[in-house]
């Protein structure tokens, strides 16, 4: 008996509460807006009664819901009425009032929960997407704009450097080296540098493998491969994030001193930095190209991607996380990490293979003379003049830093 009182009573409460958290009634069509929904009564020692919310079910005894309401013949010709007495919530308004966005019921507390009660999100219109509810417009948004045009930016990006390289090649020098070095980066700057390239590279490799590897890898790898790649990237990117802002806070606050802008990057910027033209533009320690990536890529771009990587991770402290919330920062993280990625990919290239010696620079700190004064004439000459010290650090530490050819060539 008991089994079967469950098997009638189980359902019933899981149908209500249900109903309850996700909408209001429709009962309210058709009565007074203040008059409450109400139920046949049942023995005191067994009804149960709802607490009363401003929408929704005001009040119901799980007793008198019958959950095999369908049985009857006349099911189908109950009007809006008839089905809020015998199911509560199960009609055409309720959940008209579903799809339109209204928050039913619900105990569970506003900053544990902030939407438990509201099952559909209201409409909005995001910049690219329709009229619709706010998930379906996200969904629009990351399918239809940022996936594809975000894949396509970053594929002009690849093909822009490869055809550069292909008709330009390597940016050698045209003078003979000299042996004497200076020293470009310290420990601590490649150090600071290293750390941030290296979270890039993490974060880079596997937002692409989630947002776009089932296009490309998924048909190679299968399923079950592609699920374990995608998840244990997940967690390498969860974990590279606070690398990478801690990082690029420090790589700001490093280097910010010689990336100030100077009337001299208007004439870098108007020729190009010679790289056309085969003769470059003097420049001090960093040209304009590198401090448009510095402030453009890394402070305005960066600020973006770490502080919305920050609100998807649920890191800022405070913030009520609606699904708005998270679909808005997935967004802007998207668009941010698309345009960064681009431009970083430019900067790596004249890092490593486009520029003969800037992979060195930074590896082991040093630079010859004459590599200085072809790409960075203006810092050259300030150091010839004595502004600038050539060797920041003490002398130890820069011998263990020089390889032992650059050494010797120091000492001769």
């Amino acid at each position: 008996m008991i089994h079967s009182l469950m098997q009638r009573i189980l359902p019933a409460v899981l149908a209500l509460a249900w109903v309850g958290a996700a909408c209001n009634a429709a009962a309210q069509n058709a009565q007074p807006a203040t008059t409450p929904v109400t139920t046949a009564a049942a023995p005191a020692t067994t009804a149960t009664k709802a607490p009363a919310a401003e929408g929704g079910v005001k009040s119901a005894n799980i007793f008198s819901i019958a959950p095999d309401a369908n049985t009857d013949p006349k099911y189908a010709d109950q009007n809006n009425a008839e089905r809020g007495k015998v199911q509560p919530g199960n009609n055409a308004p309720m959940w008209r009032q579903v799809g339109a966005g209204v928050t039913g019921y619900s105990s569970l507390p506003l900053s544990q929960a902030p939407e438990a009660g509201n099952l559909i999100q209201s409409f909005v219109q995001y910049p690219g997407s329709r009229l619709t509810n706010a998930g379906e417009a996200w969904r629009q948004v990351r399918n239809q704009w940022i996936i594809p045009y975000g894949g396509a930016l970053l594929l002009i990006a690849l093909g822009a450097v490869a055809l550069f390289y292909w008709r330009k090649g390597t940016m050698a020098l045209h003078g003979q080296e000299t042996g004497r070095k200076i020293e470009r980066f310290t420990p601590f700057e490649r150090s600071a540098h290293w750390s941030n390239a290296i979270a890039f590279c993490a974060l880079a490799i596997s937002g692409v493998v989630m947002a776009f590897g089932k296009y490309f890898l998924l048909p190679i790898l299968g399923g079950t491969l592609f699920g374990w790649l995608t998840y244990a990237l997940k967690n390498v990117h969860n974990f590279a994030g606070p690398l990478f802002a801690v990082s690029m806070v420090i790589v700001l606050i490093t280097f910010v001193r010689d990336n100030l802008p100077s009337s001299d990057d208007i004439q870098w910027l108007l020729h190009g930095g010679g790289m056309f033209s085969g003769k470059e533009v003097p420049s001090h320690r960093f040209n304009a190209g590198e401090k448009v990536v510095f402030w453009g890529g890394v402070f305005l771009l960066g600020g973006v991607v770490v502080t919305s990587g920050f609100v998807l991770d649920k890191l800022i402290p405070g913030l009520i996380y609606e699904r708005s919330t998270m679909q808005l920062a997935n967004m802007v993280h998207g668009v941010a990490t698309v345009l960064m990625m681009a431009m970083f990919i430019g900067h790596i290239y004249m890092g490593t293979i486009g520029m003969q010696g800037a992979y060195k620079a930074m590896r082991h700190g040093y630079v010859d003379e004459t590599w200085a004064k072809e790409h960075h004439e203006l810092w050259y000459n300030d150091i010839q003049a004595g502004k600038i010290p050539a060797h920041r650090t003490a002398p130890a530490s820069a011998t263990a830093s020089m390889s032992p050819a650059s050494s010797a060539s120091a000492q001769a």
